[in-house]
């Protein structure tokens, strides 16, 4: 099985979280600037909501903005869940 690097490994996380958001119905995009690394951006009524993948320590996680509790192991299998119950 081959190694994927850092930056295919965190697009796989955005579209398989971009996936399971789809069953929400929330209007969302995962987002490809050049200049930054990806996220997805969640439609909402307030504004967007920026949702980003980042390895913490050996750990891949989801976050949104600063503080506690904004953020999500990339793994856990409610991620999607946790995302739509902010972005609504």
């Amino acid at each position: 099985m081959r190694k994927f690097d850092h930056e295919e490994e965190l697009f796989r996380h955005l579209v398989r979280l971009s996936w399971d958001l789809s069953q929400f119905g929330l209007a969302h995009a995962v987002e490809c600037p050049s200049k930054v690394e990806p996220f997805i951006a969640v439609r909402r009524a307030r504004g967007h909501l920026y949702v980003r993948a980042a390895l913490r320590g050996e750990q891949w996680i989801f976050t949104w903005g600063h503080g506690r509790g904004r953020w999500v192991d990339a793994y856990d299998v409610d991620a999607a869940t946790r995302v739509w119950e902010v972005a609504r």
